[in-house]
């Protein structure tokens, strides 16, 4: 034995054969099992596409980089329950492309951000982070409310959602610009809107009627996270995901 290892120790390239093989049938044993199963991701009740309005406020999420100290992870510990709420499941992010899950928290975990807080916080919060949480050393995003939102695509982007599997429907993406418009206008007839996105948050624009900003998007989009999943209704084996 210690003569087979000394030989394959002293030769690298046999070394790196052995390892290759090793690390190939390791893969094999994980991955083929996964092709036996429809899905890998239990579904539960309530988790639904993005609005067009959240989902252009998710892209801006990410393009500010609000991953980089945000979470949206709620790990299965005791304590991390009590701070933050029930722990995250994977059917929670099964729209999202890509997930926000992680281990970075310079600020808190925002998975069940959600419904925390009114509008009016978010957007303080945005403008200048120490005007309500003093201890904060969060940049402000003000300029946020002063850029107006580039969404004239949108239903190209619902469209490009639902080729990587995210069920958008065809009437969706037909109405992607008005359910975008209606959930940034409290006074707009938004029935259509909640049919097709149930609890989507009706925001107010930050610059007055007519004119959505990226502000108004990402307040939308922050709203929605955490609320879709109903845990007290949930079976026991849904949540053991």
């Amino acid at each position: 034995m210690k003569l087979s290892h000394a030989l394959i120790e002293r030769n690298s390239l046999l070394l790196l054969v052995l390892i290759l093989i090793t690390v190939s049938i390791g893969g094999i044993v994980e991955i083929v099992p996964l092709f036996t199963i429809e899905t890998t991701i239990e579904r539960v009740e309530g988790v639904r596409p993005y609005s067009p309005l959240e989902l252009a406020g998710r892209d801006i999420y990410i393009r500010e980089g609000c991953y980089v100290c945000h979470s949206q992870q709620v790990r299965p510990l005791k304590d991390e329950a009590e701070r933050y709420g029930h722990y995250s499941l994977a059917a929670e992010s099964m729209y999202d492309h890509p997930f926000q899950w992680g281990s970075k928290r310079t600020g808190p975990d925002l998975a069940r951000v959600g419904g925390k807080y009114s509008n009016e916080w978010h957007v303080a919060h945005l403008i200048d982070p120490r005007d309500v949480v003093p201890e904060s050393i969060m940049p402000p995003y003000a300029f946020l409310a002063e850029r107006t939102l580039k969404a004239k695509d949108i239903a190209l982007h619902l469209e490009a959602n639902r080729r990587v599997g995210v069920p958008y429907t065809d009437e969706m993406i037909k109405a992607a610009k008005e359910d975008l418009q209606a959930q940034a206008d409290p006074n707009a007839d938004t029935s259509a809107l909640l049919a097709r996105y149930p609890g989507a948050t009706i925001v107010t624009p930050t610059r007055g009627p007519g004119t959505i900003t990226e502000m108004d998007a990402l307040v939308a989009y922050l709203q929605v996270l955490g609320t879709q999943v109903k845990f007290r209704d949930l079976p026991a084996a849904a949540l053991k995901q």
